[in-house]
């Protein structure tokens, strides 16, 4: 079984566990943050991927960190990746699960990166302007990203739309250095 297969299986698993107890977008949405976290925190990736930390040190690490910020089933969910072993896949998993949830309800992720929490009622403009500008029903998973300083970049599939600060300024280098 090729690792696509394996991280299609989990991500089909946790979708059906999610479903079946009638937590799917909420556990979809926790997922995603988690994996997003898992991705900007070397010291994170670290301690959940090395063979060499025991199972039950990482477990405590996910615990602290997700106590009452995730459900006790999406922190039940990531322990179970961790504790098989595919901590390293956990961003993979999150985001085919994502992928998958998004489909049956016949949409497309936008994963939104911004400096600052957004409001509901931003997302909310935001999934429209989006699914206008692709002509896709959009659901938009938010990350919080300092590095932007203001701004936004979204993700639809392929398609990238780069309004950060970040971005303008290098636009503006570029201009001046011609």
């Amino acid at each position: 079984m090729a690792s696509d297969d394996r991280i299609d299986g989990y991500a089909a698993a946790i979708l059906e566990i999610a479903r079946s107890e009638g937590e799917l977008e909420r556990v979809g949405d926790e997922l995603y943050t988690i994996a997003r976290a898992f991705e900007s925190s070397a010291d994170l990736r670290d301690v959940l991927t090395d063979r060499r930390v025991p199972l039950d040190r990482k477990l405590a690490v996910l615990g602290d960190l997700l106590e009452g910020k995730a459900s006790p089933l999406s922190l039940g969910l990531v322990n179970f990746v961790v504790s098989v072993g595919r901590g390293a896949d956990l961003p993979a998993i999150a985001d085919r699960l994502a992928a998958r949830a998004a489909g049956e309800r016949d949409a497309a992720i936008a994963e939104v990166r911004s400096a600052i929490e957004l409001d509901d009622e931003t997302v909310a403009r935001l999934a429209a302007a989006l699914g206008e500008a692709t002509g896709k029903k959009v659901e938009v998973k938010t990350v919080v990203d300092p590095s932007l300083l203001g701004g936004i970049v979204a993700r639809v599939g392929d398609t990238v739309i780069d309004g950060s600060l970040r971005h303008r300024i290098e636009q503006l280098r570029d201009t001046l250095n011609q």
